[in-house]
């Protein structure tokens, strides 16, 4: 049995009479993973992954889950359940953690990571694989995949960790992330050194290193990778792993004065954010954290009658750039009508990812406005990019309305907001539903 058994078509069923599989959030290396709810309470989301599995493997990984129910690390993605479940004479074991509202897979094909990103994505990433190793483990698959946004922080995936030096419990197709040595059977960590050092040059570059497994030769670093990063990513990627460098190392690198100087750029991206690590804003005098690129939320539906519009329009212009000089950017925001917001956030654009649109990208952000004129929930409505889509999310749950007349005082609003990002500006328009 091999993971395309397991699909979205699986929304529905119930794990294990506990966990219900309430949307798919897509596959893995190993199976696949839905959203679901802890204690049949819909407001404590968690993801559930389902893993294919012979009697064999499965005994070898309840083992090893057995073994990290101890560990606990504020960089480690917590499990809450994990077991085995049975449907027909299929086994599959399930692992139900937090939830992550996305992962660095999703932010690469957008863009790759600037090196203040990758500066800040690292640090977290070591800690947490530093104390994998010095508790006796080794993760054993860290990729893009598995480096998770979990409210407003950076954390490393933990639901297939290893015991250092023993067999891999469950394996998958070797690919670049998988050490030389990994043809043994077992994990190292050294061999998660060498993933890192993967991982590394795909999150500047947006592509793994060159490298073919049968020929013994170690991966080739583009010349386009920064100091000192491409110095780190080279001594990760031996292939002896003897002569792989230490976490310690790397950290000492990454401390020691650049030789090159970071990017000036006022607005350049940032990486896993603090407000959060959900999404990629630009500020001036900090900096930055990685974006988030796709919104693994479900989509409320359209409303099936009329929209009442209340015209109110905020308008952001974009940074001037060289490459644009005889474009005229909007520079002022349009009137607010009284009846709409009465505040509006506008998404923060990084120069960078506005150079990239062609056009206009069109996201719609429906919220649910409580008596007070605070949003209490946003989800998208209608999504022209993912990244953009994310952008406008988390602007859209700082937006505040006017409260609510003392009539209607029991009752929530629900708005439409209609984000509009050109390279030169960036456009709201508050729309009220009406229900």
């Amino acid at each position: 049995m091999n993971s395309s058994t397991i699909d979205r078509d699986w929304v529905g069923r119930v794990i294990d009479g506990r966990f219900p599989l309430l949307q798919w959030l897509g596959s893995s290396g190993f199976g696949g993973v839905f959203l679901t709810e802890l204690d049949g309470d819909p407001s404590r989301k968690a993801a559930i992954k389902l893993i294919p599995a012979d009697e064999s493997a499965a005994q070898a990984r309840i083992r090893i889950w057995a073994s990290t129910a101890t560990l606990s690390h504020p960089r480690l993605m917590r499990i809450f359940h994990t077991g085995s479940w049975r449907i027909g004479s299929n086994l599959f074991l399930y692992a139900v953690t937090e939830y992550a509202e996305e992962n660095l897979s999703q932010i690469l094909p957008e863009r790759p990571l600037t090196t203040a990103e990758t500066r800040e994505m690292l640090e977290p990433v070591l800690d947490a694989l530093d104390y994998l190793h010095k508790s006796g483990f080794a993760h054993g698959h860290l990729k893009p995949s598995n480096i998770m946004v979990v409210d407003d922080q950076l954390k490393v995936s933990s639901e297939s960790l290893q015991l250092s030096g023993q067999p891999i419990s469950i394996a998958a197709s070797p690919d670049v992330y998988c050490a030389p040595e990994g043809a043994d059977g077992a994990i190292s960590p050294s061999a998660d050194i060498w993933s890192l050092g993967v991982l590394l040059v795909e999150a500047l570059t947006q592509h793994p290193p060159a490298w073919k497994r049968s020929t013994h030769q170690e991966p080739v670093v583009p010349e386009s990778v920064q100091q000192p990063f491409a110095a780190i990513a080279r001594e990760c990627l031996r292939t002896d792993p003897q002569r792989r460098c230490a976490i310690g190392e790397i950290k000492a690198r990454l401390e020691a004065p650049s030789s090159l100087p970071e990017p000036t750029a006022k607005s350049a991206p940032t990486v896993l954010a603090k407000q959060g690590l959900t999404a990629i804003v630009a500020a001036a005098l900090a900096l930055l954290i990685i974006v988030s690129a796709l919104l693994l939320r479900s989509h409320q539906p359209r409303p099936s009658r009329p929209v009442e519009e209340r015209q109110a329009v905020a308008s952001s212009a974009a940074p001037t750039h060289p490459s644009h000089a005889t474009k005229k950017p909007s520079s002022k925001a349009a009137p607010v009508n009284e009846t709409a917001a009465a505040n509006q956030v506008l998404p923060d654009v990084p120069l960078r990812a506005r150079n990239t649109i062609q056009g206009t990208i069109h996201v719609s952000i429906r919220v649910t406005v409580d008596s007070s004129g605070a949003v209490s929930d946003a989800t998208v409505d209608s999504a022209g990019s993912k990244y953009f889509s994310n952008l406008a999310l988390q602007a859209a749950r700082q937006w505040r309305f006017k409260p609510s007349p003392a009539k209607e005082q029991a009752h929530s609003r629900v708005w439409l907001l209609r984000f509009e990002f050109t390279q030169t500006s960036t456009k709201a328009v508050p729309v009220e539903v009406t229900r």
